[in-house]
């Protein structure tokens, strides 16, 4: 999916044949409304490429939903889909070790739906703990009162997986970060589309924790390697706000009342003692989780 991704573009449409080598594939890009010229540098670098056009900055679920879409009327179908950011570089094999993860039946049940790869920072080197556990108040509770990194070492006090073993074996996890994500046949059909009323963020929470229900776990392929280059949700209070609301949103599709102003208290408890840091994204996000309607309206651009 793309919006305003020329920038990046070009060096991703490059690094495309030697991160899917190995594999018979096609390339579908779905474009938010893009207004810096993407579409037309996707039609000049990647002639062959299928390019959906939704007309509208619709949010990063309704752009997969797109590619999908598009990928769906192919002769033969597919049998596996990478959800893929621009800003992502695979390296030499990346794509063809998360297609060929899927399906295998997990030691402790269900089947590989979703397998991702080991991901790093720009420079290439820094690991990005990129699984991680599902919301809970506790866990909420426990980043917010010795932060998500210390608390990571603790499964019951963190959605974070710090653990560096997690990261040197195929682990399962009950989502993780949705850069590149390798999808099966199978998963897509009993999942369905994903869910659009999630803007940006939290939209591959809800995925991976759907597809869990429906018996397909998500798997880090470690023998497969990114670099994501990341984006500015950490230092723009604007998108820092979209990403705390959809927790909670989220959180709230899957539980009631009572738990659910029990976790917003505890994100918002994390967020304040961070803003009294001075940390400014923090502050939008506390102020916005305060606001009594704050959770009534879905979050957009």
């Amino acid at each position: 999916m793309t919006w305003n991704s020329a920038g990046v573009l070009a060096e991703f449409l490059a690094s495309l044949p030697e991160g899917m080598a190995g594999l018979d594939w096609r390339l579908v890009v779905a474009d938010n409304d893009s207004a810096d010229g993407t579409v037309d540098l996707v039609r000049s670098l990647a002639p062959d490429a299928t390019v959906v056009q939704t007309g509208r900055n619709a949010g990063y679920a309704a752009g997969v939903n797109a590619a999908l879409g598009a990928a769906a009327g192919w002769e033969g179908g597919f049998r596996a889909a990478l959800v893929c950011n621009p800003d992502v570089r695979m390296r030499p094999g990346c794509a063809k070790v998360l297609v060929d993860g899927l399906g295998a039946p997990p030691a402790r049940g269900g089947r590989i739906g979703i397998s991702v790869p080991l991901l790093y920072e720009e420079d290439g080197r820094t690991l990005v703990r990129s699984l991680r556990r599902e919301p809970s108040v506790t866990r909420a509770l426990g980043e917010a009162v010795i932060g998500n990194r210390r608390a990571g070492r603790f499964p019951r006090l963190s959605e974070l997986v710090t653990d560096p073993a997690a990261y040197e074996r195929p682990t399962y996890a009950d989502w993780a970060t949705g850069a590149l994500m390798a999808l099966s046949a199978d998963c897509l059909a009993a999942c369905g589309p994903w869910d659009e009323s999630f803007f940006l963020y939290s939209e591959e929470t809800e995925y991976c924790l759907r597809a869990r229900d429906r018996g397909y776990r998500t798997r880090l392929e470690p023998a497969a390697e990114a670099v994501h280059l990341g984006g500015d949700s950490r230092i723009s209070p604007r998108l820092w706000t979209l990403l705390t609301l959809n927790r909670v949103r989220l959180y709230r599709r899957r539980h009631g009342a009572l738990a659910t102003a029990a976790f917003r208290a505890a994100v918002l408890l994390r967020e304040a003692s961070r803003a009294a840091l001075g940390r400014p994204a923090s502050r939008a996000a506390a102020a916005a989780l305060a606001r009594p309607g704050a959770l009534r309206t879905t979050p957009g651009p």
